[in-house]
């Protein structure tokens, strides 16, 4: 185990450390989170009783269009999560989907609502995300379906010319996908009007109160018929959600296909950071192993990631980043070329830890601990997904 090989006394802080310094953050609870949370071993293949699929994709009564994209995208049999949802989204009841981080949530609700598009094409759907980044993935995942059908989204995000996405919501549209800020704007200039969707997903709702968007969303939600279809996906339900379901579902169905609150894909461990070292000193010792491949970095501020970042680039790594303070084109730019293995490494904050589907990640180092057992377990989630194994290390002082 990797914490054997680093296992001297805790050390303080040293002057050269590149941790990435914690401010105020009222989420801060890392002291509370017991180490021996992030070792867990991977489960070998046979050691857990395999699920068995009910359906198959024809087997749901979606268009043929449809069924036909789903084969050119490579998907043979659908997900659990996929495989129990569906058929009650088709049924237009409220669902609240509870699964493991990288097991299909997003197609899992968007082949049953771009069905129920194709079979009304005045139907308009409303898709909330808190970030970004896992908006632009739903988007994209709903383009990717949709050629050729003549079916059309508009992602409104921040960060972005809202000009541009004032303008592409004057055209024809069937879904939006965007963040609660950027929806509230649209909503005050006049832009979006809510008593027109009769569908609406929140992703990840749990983030959004993390993320203080519980309120924007509240109002969204507030703005749209009280007879709709509403779905809440997530990986973790907090106990301020379960209020927000109560408020806005009527008589969900509760799927959950959590067998544990990490996948079993991934093999979990520590790495105690030795007397007279730092963590950037593990860090490049890693990175030049076998193996570590395609290796994504998380830390606390914005300052700190960026900081880890140019300093691995001085190193010879090829590595970008992504936080708050870099704007839209930049964020794109570096996940799209850690995505293509362009890059070795991305060092991100806990704004890449949610929902973003990034294929053949090798490792995940906590370089700095996750705020809650929450994120941790979002963060190593991008590692290991579906049936590829991967790592996840976790840095200690």
């Amino acid at each position: 185990m990797y914490r054997r090989g680093y296992s001297t006394r805790r050390q303080g802080k040293s002057s050269r450390s590149f941790s990435s310094r914690p401010g105020k953050h009222p989420r801060r609870t890392e002291k509370a989170l017991n180490p021996a949370r992030f070792v867990n071993k991977a489960v070998a293949v046979g050691e857990e009783a395999a699920y068995v699929v009910k359906h198959g994709f024809c087997d749901f009564k979606i268009d043929q269009q449809l069924v036909g994209a789903v084969a050119v995208k490579g998907y043979e049999v659908p997900t659990p999560i996929q495989d129990q949802v569906i058929p009650y989204i088709m049924d237009g009841r409220d669902v609240v989907g509870i699964a493991d981080t990288g097991t299909g949530k997003t197609a899992a609700f968007l082949l049953p609502l771009i069905d129920k598009i194709l079979r009304n094409r005045r139907e308009r759907v409303l898709i909330i995300a808190p970030t970004r980044e896992l908006a632009f993935q739903i988007d994209d995942e709903f383009k990717s379906f949709v050629r050729e059908m003549k079916l059309f989204s508009v992602c409104c995000v921040g960060g972005m010319n809202i000009n541009r996405q004032m303008s592409e919501l004057r055209r024809s549209y069937n879904l939006i996908v965007g963040t609660p800020g950027r929806l509230k704007d649209l909503m005050g200039r006049k832009m979006i009007d809510l008593s027109k969707f009769n569908t609406v997903v929140l992703d990840e709702a749990d983030r959004m109160f993390d993320m203080g968007f519980i309120g924007d969303t509240r109002r969204i939600l507030g703005e749209m018929p009280k007879n709709r279809h509403t779905l809440f996906f997530s990986a973790t339900i907090s106990h301020e959600i379960e209020g927000l379901i109560r408020e806005f579902t009527k008589d969900p169905i509760r799927i959950s296909v959590k067998t544990r609150d990490t996948s079993k894909n991934v093999e979990q461990d520590i790495v105690k950071i030795g007397l007279g070292r730092t963590k950037l000193d593990v860090l490049d010792e890693l990175l030049k192993k076998d193996g570590f491949d395609k290796v994504l970095v998380f830390g606390r501020t914005k300052y700190g990631v960026e900081k880890i970042s140019r300093a691995l680039i001085c190193m010879g790594f090829r590595a970008d980043s992504i936080h708050g303070n870099k704007n839209n084109s930049q964020r794109k730019r570096a996940l799209g070329m850690f995505k293509e293995s362009r890059i070795q490494v991305l060092v991100a904050t806990d704004v890449a830890a949610r929902g973003l589907d990034i294929d053949s990640v090798s490792h995940v180092i906590n370089y700095d601990p996750p705020a809650t057992y929450d994120d941790y377990i979002h963060r190593i989630g991008r590692t290991g997904r579906l049936d590829k194994r991967g790592t996840a290390l976790t840095f200690i002082e």
